[in-house]
């Protein structure tokens, strides 16, 4: 039986999942969570009432946390395409840019959209102003170590690249990447050209009217 993965196609952590199972052609069954699919939601809260996807299902095992979850289709159902090198030291820098993504840029955002829709005691503005100084701290690294880099470790696709390409998505959206990040712009280019990515973007298309800052005419 094929694994399943619970979680909504707009949602950033659930992209990054279904990017992983993309670019191994992992064969999986999708159940999307919201209104028109409650038997979904009732399966999904029971297994993890912590509330938060993507959940993996495969078995009797059941993974939670998108980088666990990445790592768990590499040991359980391997590809060709090796998310995470088997080099200790290489896999570590991986790892590392792994968390990069999700805690400096992910959350910048989160952080805006929380304000925005009333989440966290914090005026809508002052979020967006401290998401948008967060964000470009994060930009300013990255510019510097993506030189001369393809990927985010360096010549191959990773974790990392899993994390970077929602990441940035909406953290463009969130803060524009001005051209004084050349660099940081062409790698969130090539990441939407990616295949597993542009996929990933396509299948959530329809539900850009819900982003809380206004989604872009552009992507």
């Amino acid at each position: 039986m094929s694994p399943a993965l619970y979680g909504h196609p707009f949602s950033s952590y659930t992209q990054k999942a279904l990017i992983a199972l993309y670019e191994n052609a992992t064969p999986f069954e999708f159940r999307s969570i919201g209104p028109d699919t409650p038997e979904h939601m009732a399966a999904w809260l029971e297994r993890w009432p912590m509330a938060r996807f993507p959940l993996l299902v495969d078995g009797e095992r059941q993974v939670v946390e998108t980088s666990v979850i990445v790592e768990y289709l590499q040991l359980a159902h391997p590809g060709p395409v090796r998310l995470v090198p088997d080099d200790p030291m290489a896999a570590l820098d991986v790892r590392f840019l792994d968390r990069f993504f999700d805690l400096y840029v992910m959350d910048a955002v989160q952080l805006a959209v929380a304000a925005t829709l009333g989440r966290i005691p914090m005026a809508a503005d002052d979020g967006r102003k401290l998401a948008g100084e967060r964000l470009e701290s994060a930009y300013a690294w990255l510019e510097g170590h993506l030189a001369g880099k393809t990927w985010a470790a360096g010549e191959t696709f990773t974790l990392a690249d899993c994390a970077a390409a929602p990441s940035l998505f909406y953290a463009d959206w969130t803060q524009p990447i001005a051209e004084t990040y050349p660099a940081l712009r062409a790698y969130r280019a090539r990441l939407l050209a990616r295949p597993s990515f542009a996929r990933a973007v396509d299948e959530a298309r329809e539900f850009r009217p819900l982003f809380p800052l206004g989604a872009p005419d552009r992507d």
